[in-house]
């Protein structure tokens, strides 16, 4: 089945990447603890915080510990040399463990050698959205009282790294406010968009909250709650730390102008370092000083691993025409089939978009390309000539753009195929 950037209820994401320029010993072994898991609440018990932190270790991933008081900790698997990451889980509207937190928790632990700490506050999540945002302050004090235990025992603050999801994301900006943005990282995966459209800096998760922040936005409906796309921003990191497939992002001013084909390199302000998703320092940004805050876009498919290639196509009309010229777009590799449509505005000859496709581009055997009419009751003869060619993003220079050798002639509402040798390199 082709991959669809429209097909169910995610097609699109955007990552704002926020950023400020701004003596340990391995934990003695321990004996095997007891397990505590996460609690549950109902509609009715959703006032009190009643916050728990879980520590996960690599030694023992499905085991968690229950760690509250300094002693807790020392006793534990903590290893203080190693980076510590907090999972912050957002509003709990039926009062449940979050079905995605044992996947997330596995995964981070296979994917780096670090502490996983779950902070539980289930109870204080559940009932109304409202009373859960009021205890957002509250938990990000007990949060920074429990940081503040962890520094004692020789963690340094650029080592910890806090994940927060929806509401969860607000909770670790309170957080880094409150450690004057020194924290390593923060990533916000989809942050809560109620209560906090118009929240000041210190209300809400800010580019200023830790020395690097990254907030990952896959719901395009205005954050309406038990949306499948408000989630989908937990599934597509979970999927970058499984996966090696890379989920590339690029520089552009709007979601619009991205697909329109006019954003095809991380030049600006990146020097080309286009940004990732997943455990990547800086997000792949490898320049200095770092820029305070910039937003980028990509596509993917529909299901897991949802990683794809970007690639520019472009059409060249032979004569200008006096109304928009659509063409369809089809990539073919196997069984696989990706399409977009451009348009050619009236009286102009050039027109482009950016098409997305699971294989790499050399991968790509076939290119369809259909004239569409707006008269569909009626046969056209109208017959356009242009030129063709492709490119794969990030583009950097001209030497990757493939042009088919001779002009196309598209009639209307029929489709024309043609053979792509794209070489591997």
């Amino acid at each position: 089945m082709a991959p669809d950037p429209w097909e169910g209820c995610f097609w699109s994401w955007g990552l704002l990447l926020w950023l400020s320029v701004g003596s340990t010993g391995d934990a003695p072994p321990t004996p095997q603890t007891k397990c505590t898991d996460f609690q549950n609440a109902n509609i009715l018990q959703g006032t009190n915080l009643k916050a728990q932190f879980l520590l996960f270790t690599p030694s023992d991933p499905r085991c968690g510990q229950l760690v509250e008081e300094s002693s807790d900790i020392r006793n534990s698997g903590f290893n203080a040399t190693l980076g510590t990451k907090l999972i912050i889980h957002g509003f709990r509207a039926l009062g449940t463990k979050p079905s995605w937190i044992d996947k997330f928790i596995s995964t981070l632990l296979q994917a780096t050698d670090a502490n996983v700490i779950a902070v539980d506050w289930v109870y204080g999540s559940t009932g109304v959205y409202f009373s859960a945002v009021e205890n957002v302050v509250k938990l990000g004090l007990e949060i920074s009282r429990f940081l503040s235990k962890l520094l004692v025992l020789g963690v340094s603050k650029s080592s910890i790294h806090i994940i927060g999801v929806s509401l969860g994301a607000h909770v670790g900006g309170m957080v880094g406010h409150f450690y004057k943005g020194q924290l390593g990282q923060i990533t916000g995966l989809d942050p809560a968009g109620p209560e906090y459209t118009r929240a000041s800096l210190e209300e809400r998760l800010d580019p200023g909250d830790a020395l690097f922040v990254e907030a990952i936005h896959t719901d395009t409906d205005s954050y309406s709650y038990l949306i499948c796309d408000h989630m989908r921003a937990v599934h597509l990191y979970i999927s970058a730390l499984e996966n090696s497939c890379p989920l590339m992002a690029f520089p552009c001013t709007s979601y619009k102008v991205f697909l329109a084909g006019h954003c095809l390199d991380c030049f600006n302000p990146f020097l080309l370092s286009c940004p990732r998703i997943g455990l990547v320092e800086q997000g792949g940004v490898k320049i200095e000083p770092l820029p305070k805050e910039v937003k980028v876009y990509l596509l993917t498919t529909s299901t897991a691993p949802y990683c794809v290639h970007h690639s520019l196509v472009e059409f060249y009309l032979l004569e200008l025409r006096n109304q928009d010229t659509c063409i369809t777009v089809t990539f073919l590799s196997s069984s696989v089939t990706s399409s977009v449509k451009i348009t050619i505005p009236r009286q102009q000859r050039h027109g482009k978009g950016i098409i997305a496709h699971p294989s790499p581009q050399c991968q790509i055997k076939q290119v369809k390309l259909t004239f569409q009419t707006s008269h569909r009751w009626k046969k056209e003869r109208t017959i356009i000539i242009g030129k063709f060619c492709t490119a794969p993003l990030p583009i950097n220079d001209n030497k990757k753009t493939v042009c088919l050798r001779e002009p196309v002639n598209l009639q209307a509402s029929e489709t024309v195929s043609h053979d792509l040798k794209i070489t591997c390199i």
